[in-house]
């Protein structure tokens, strides 16, 4: 079984280019089935808007390949 904060520790990777996209800090969750439905990292310039989500990335959870012991590979094209 995974627990989310497990997860927390493992660097994104997006495999469609290669580019490392950070680590996961927040989780979309749908409260009505109970169901991890994304992940959230932190965007560009987040150390210039601390308290601004809006430049957060969020990764639907059926982007997401695998999830290693270091890793978390995800597939997102540029038009995603």
């Amino acid at each position: 079984m995974l627990k989310l904060s497990d997860i927390r520790d493992k660097e994104v990777i997006n495999i469609y280019n290669g580019q490392r996209l950070g680590y996961i800090t927040d989780f979309e969750i749908d409260l009505d089935k109970g169901n991890v439905t994304g992940i959230v990292l932190p965007g560009e310039n987040k150390v210039m808007s601390l308290f601004s989500k809006s430049n957060d990335i969020l990764i639907d959870w059926n982007k997401i390949i695998k999830i290693g012991h270091d890793i978390i590979l995800v597939n997102l094209k540029d038009d995603d």
